[in-house]
């Protein structure tokens, strides 16, 4: 008997299905097209055998591409397929356009495939092939294609003790170099050892999942099969658009391949690891973001020895859920030493290859090029001759023959930035902890670190109730860092006195710390603060300093939620604070302005939170929290603008105002306070006066009133307002001490200009005054 052909099997069903199109047809004619679909339901319940096979492939037809639950009810009840008829139905289908795909149909369809022995499968090649195509590139959910291109491709399997299509899909160079590494024909161990790869469906494997790889890796040849798929995960960005490293398909078999290694301890490993989370975690790479095998490289580096990775990742990481994952793997490397992942932070700092002094140096040809850590804030690039005398800049030819080596040194120098600004960052969050520290290893990490140290030396540090600066440290037990909040107010004055005298500037203020105590209002409300609530700023400018900040929030959309919560952990993950703020404005489908609201603590219970009485939080914790709502008000409020009334709306002038010349928040009063000590040894100080509000300047053409918590300035007679726009750049004569408050620096930049009113040149400011 003669096999039809798959078009001929097509032609004969659609002959012998023609009623589905006259039914359909008619639909057309009566505009009926739901009573049209409950007919042709009701006639495949009452259809049986090759004739419900043959409406099957007729619905599969594009042009029916709304029928899809009939497609799937002709499907669901057919039975006696033949290979042919089955390779007929997925040539019909894989001319529907990929958007009109349903991974329920289509897994059906692989069903009926994978029913059909071996030996039967030869009419099913070319058109599964095709649809494996199709499947990847049609718009089903990532899992959905995974999932059904396995299926396929188990389905495209030849020979049982192969390694199976759907163990690495050839969807990505990676996949592909480890095919051609295993050969055409893998030992059968090695078969079994990437079907187990396949296997792991979490960042994080099971033991059973480890006892049983740790069983497979036994051999030489599979430690080598997973040391080579590490490997050839990393390669060079693309210079154009980005590209993926590991396709949908291959992401369960790339988890695997990255927990083997682990568990090898295959040469190579923590590059490797480091590499993938740094490169398909980041942004903007060359390469597509992948969270999840990144996700698995995070992971596995907590068990690794090595804490400096995990360190750099989480300063370097901006994905939210990637973050945590980098949390968890510190404490689970933590654990594995039996310390804190706070205190691994600290081992793990990383030196960059400097030396102890802040340096490090490199020969290109005849001259050398010099990296130092200036201070908390500036690292430089120097560079010397061939006899020894400083140059501003390398000369051109040896920059281009030494083109390769000054991109890394460049980059180097990036990694230290990155670090001291972490680092920074991770002493300031010191002050919510009372953690100490004996002598030797506060000197181990803290001075003896040429990043670290940078940082450190500008603190201030107390032991055995003597507070001190390290070139100055005492012998003595446990140190740790010393907070105003927990000194006398004689002590606090005295070390911002001799801050300034020895004109010592701090990487951010501490001497000069603004302490936030709880009011007699906070007591009333009992869980929420609305000290700085009702305040108008701006939305952008808040949204970007909770970010630089460490808070994680939410953009305010004008078409979806009014209103947002910032949240940030303090304490070392043991207490959150919780900041809410609304849309206040929005100008061309954008909100523009925002309206601050409550402040509220929880208290981390095993995995949840609760919430607590601001009586109950520990006063530092609860100081530093506020502290950077005050910040997040005082930088980003229309009244810290000072042409905004030129050009705002005028609902909100009256908010402007008052709080542009009204009273000063705690951060303007410690602003005050530094005032009153730099004030005295600078040239303009016989022309200077300090208010309670106002830094009063003296010039020869008008008397001039600075508002020391909005930075505006009032003209005497008539309290007249003078807008002055900002320079950018601040002036690094002038002494401030401490690097985080650029309105300190801008008020006296304005008083030192209009001391000397009479010098001005600027024609807008000019014009004002006269």
């Amino acid at each position: 008997m003669r096999e039809f052909t798959v078009d001929e099997t097509v032609t004969a069903a659609f002959a012998s299905a023609s009623w589905v199109m006259e039914m359909i047809d008619h639909s057309l004619l009566w505009r009926e097209a739901e009573h049209v679909r409950r007919e042709l339901s009701r006639r495949l319940h009452h259809t049986e055998g090759a004739e419900r096979r043959a409406a099957a492939i007729c619905l599969a037809r594009p042009e029916l591409a709304d029928y899809s639950r009939a497609l799937e009810l002709a499907l669901s009840g057919s039975s006696g397929w033949t290979a042919t008829e089955v390779a007929a139905l997925i040539s019909v289908l894989h001319r529907r356009e990929s958007y009109h795909w349903d991974d329920t149909w289509v897994s059906r369809v692989v069903d009926l495939a994978l029913e059909f022995d071996i030996t039967e499968r030869h009419p099913l090649r070319e058109p599964l092939t095709r649809l494996m195509e199709g499947v990847a590139d049609s718009c089903l959910a990532a899992d959905e294609r995974r999932h059904l291109q396995r299926r396929i491709a188990l389905a495209l399997r030849d020979d049982p003790a192969a390694l199976p299509l759907s163990a690495l899909i050839r969807a990505d160079a990676w996949a592909s170099s480890v095919r051609e590494h295993l050969g055409d024909a893998p030992a059968p161990h090695l078969v079994e050892l990437v079907e187990h790869l396949c296997e792991l469906r979490t960042p994080r494997p099971g033991q059973k999942w480890r006892t049983r790889c740790l069983t497979l890796l036994e051999p030489a040849d599979a430690r080598e099969l997973v040391r080579f798929a590490l490997a050839a995960f990393v390669c060079e960005p693309s210079s154009g658009r980005c590209r993926r490293v590991v396709s949908d398909s291959n992401t369960e078999v790339a988890r695997g391949v990255i927990w083997a290694a682990t568990l090898a301890r295959v040469d190579g490993l923590v590059a490797g690891l480091t590499w993938l989370a740094d490169q398909l975690g980041g942004d903007r790479t060359g390469f597509v973001q992948d969270l999840a095998v990144a996700g698995a490289a995070i992971n596995a580096l907590g068990e690794c020895e090595d804490p400096q990775p995990l360190w750099r990742l989480r300063t370097s990481l901006k994905n939210r859920a990637l973050r945590k994952q980098v949390d968890a793997a510190l404490a689970t490397a933590a654990e594995h030493v039996g310390t804190t992942p706070a205190r691994l932070l600290e081992q793990g700092v990383p030196t960059h290859g400097l030396a102890a002094d802040g340096t490090r140096s490199w020969r290109l040809g005849d001259h050398t090029v010099v990296l130092t850590v200036r201070d908390a804030v500036t690292v430089r690039l120097g560079f010397t001759a061939p006899d020894d005398t400083a140059i501003r800049a390398l000369p051109p030819a040896v920059s281009e023959a030494h083109a390769k080596e000054l991109k890394a040194i460049k980059t180097v120098q990036k990694e230290v930035r990155q670090t001291l600004a972490a680092e920074r960052a991770r002493l300031e969050g010191l002050f919510t902890v009372d953690r100490t520290w004996s002598p030797e290893d506060w000197v181990r990490h803290y001075l003896d670190h040429p990043i670290t140290a940078v940082v450190a030396r500008g603190l201030i540090w107390e032991t055995d109730g003597k507070t001190f600066l390290p070139g100055d440290a005492p012998a003595g037990a446990e140190v740790r860092l010393w907070h105003p909040a927990r000194a006398p107010l004689e002590e606090v004055a005295a070390w911002r006195e001799t801050l300034t005298e020895r004109r010592v500037r701090q990487p951010y203020k501490q001497a000069f710390r603004e302490v936030y105590l709880l009011t007699p209002a906070e007591e009333t409300t009992g869980v929420y603060s609305n000290r700085f609530a009702a305040h108008i700023v701006g939305h952008p400018r808040l949204y970007a300093l909770l970010k630089t900040r460490g808070w994680q929030t939410t953009w305010l959309r004008a078409s979806g939620e009014h209103d947002a919560v910032a949240r940030k952990e303090l304490a070392e993950g043991a207490w959150r604070v919780r900041f809410r703020y609304e849309t206040a404005a929005v100008a061309d489908y954008e909100v523009t302005l925002a309206a601050t609201d409550q402040v509220r603590f929880d208290r981390r219970h095993g995995r949840a939170w609760r919430e607590t009485p601001l009586a109950q939080v520990p006063p530092l914790v609860f100081s530093e929290a506020m502290r950077d709502v005050d910040l997040f008000v005082a930088v980003t409020s229309i009244a810290a603008d000072p042409d905004w009334i030129d050009r705002g709306e005028e609902r909100f002038g009256g908010y402007w105002r008052e709080v542009s010349v009204g009273p000063l928040p705690p951060s303007a009063e410690v602003r005050r306070d530094a005032l009153a000590r730099i004030l005295p040894r600078t040239a303009v100080a016989d022309r200077c006066t300090l208010t309670d509000r106002y830094l009063v300047v003296r010039g020869d053409l008008r008397t001039y009133r600075i508002h020391l918590g909005s930075g505006n300035v009032l003209m005497s007679p008539g309290d007249v307002y003078l807008c002055i726009v900002p320079a950018r750049r601040r002036d690094a004569k002038l002494f401030l001490p401490f690097e985080e408050d650029g309105r300190l620096a801008l008020i006296l930049n304005k008083a030192f200009l209009l001391a000397h009113d009479k010098k001005i040149t600027d024609e807008a400011i000019l014009q004002q005054i006269q």
